[in-house]
């Protein structure tokens, strides 16, 4: 409504609206777990990661224990545990039906009496949250934030799959929760995020704003150190002080061509080794969810610029090329 100066007003279209993108990823880590919708969804991004699990554990479901952390993850872990379900139903069958006739009545009960292995291994304080933490005293407070249930792993045997609703920073991770984990003595440790690869800043919602931070952009960056790539690092940051003072509907994300090189197998490989403290005796694979998954299970919330760099505006996209620049001239301030 434009309202003029001698008293006449009407109603005018300045702008055709465009189509709204709602985060996906906030709907992913805070959404209230209650609402229909938000279950559902949770539950779909836990089981759309059973493939990549079971290859992670070798299809030994006989000796995998699962559980969640943080506690945000629990609906995701409920979710997992269905498709675990699934394929545990499909090696019953299969053992069942090389079974002779009249089967092995010992044997049957063995096979029906099969479960999944869901355990609580991890306790958390509820009250805190080390990813909205202040960054100097994030470090401090991951360290104090969980408890373990030992006893619940066989030492040397298990598998331990601990699902997780995202890994932005990689600080709880590294710093307290594998640690913790590898006191019980596990064979392996299989980290799943629900959430995919967080490639990139924001900048319309929660702050995360310094692509230094992100261990996905870490390992990118290390990765095309190590392939003698470094080139492509130079060639972007020269495209993005180009890119960032050009018309605002010109702008694109260059930054994209970071990640280009490699698969997101290779990504989560470095991610693994990045987080992995030299002190872990256990074998550690970190995994994350795929795009494709992440589409699938929330169909309305297509807004993936934290993964893919599809930013729905091209502030957005400005904001993604001042926060290359600011990492390569060592600047630690945000990017808006």
């Amino acid at each position: 409504m434009i309202i003029r100066k001698d008293g006449s007003y009407g109603e005018e279209l300045i702008r055709e609206p465009a189509e709204r993108k709602a985060c996906s990823f906030e709907r992913i880590y805070f959404s209230r777990g209650s609402d229909r919708d938000v279950y559902r969804e949770r539950i779909a991004l836990g089981r759309s990661l059973c493939p990549a699990i079971l290859d992670a554990v070798d299809h030994d479901l006989e000796n995998t224990v699962f559980s969640f952390i943080p506690n945000t993850a629990e609906v995701a872990c409920y979710g997992m545990m269905k498709g675990i379900e699934d394929e545990l139903d499909r090696v019953k069958e299969r053992r069942i039906l090389e079974l002779g006739v009249p089967p092995d009545p010992t044997v049957l009960r063995a096979i029906l009496a099969m479960r999944p292995r869901l355990e609580k291994v991890a306790i958390k304080d509820a009250k805190l949250r080390t990813f909205i933490t202040a960054d100097d005293a994030r470090d401090d407070l991951v360290a104090h934030v969980y408890d373990i249930t030992y006893g619940s792993v066989r030492p040397g045997v298990d598998n331990l799959v601990v699902i997780d609703d995202s890994i932005v920073r990689g600080t709880t991770l590294k710093q307290s929760i594998l640690r913790m984990l590898d006191r019980l003595e596990p064979k392996r440790i299989v980290v799943a995020s629900s959430a995919p690869q967080i490639r990139y800043p924001d900048c319309y919602g929660i702050d995360m704003a310094k692509l230094g931070d992100l261990v996905a952009f870490q390992a990118a960056i290390a990765l095309l150190k190590q392939t003698k790539q470094e080139n492509i690092i130079d060639d972007v940051y020269d495209r993005c002080l180009v890119q960032v003072e050009q018309p605002m509907h010109t702008i694109e994300n260059v930054v994209k061509d970071i990640y280009r090189p490699f698969t997101a197998e290779q990504i989560n490989t470095k991610i693994t080794e990045l987080l992995t403290p030299p002190s872990i005796k256990a074998e550690v694979r970190i995994l994350f969810q795929s795009i494709e998954g992440l589409h699938t299970a929330c169909p309305a919330h297509t807004g993936d610029w934290y993964f893919t760099g599809d930013y729905p505006t091209p502030g957005g996209r400005r904001v993604v090329l001042r926060a290359f620049i600011n990492f390569m001239q060592g600047r630690n301030v945000r990017a808006y």
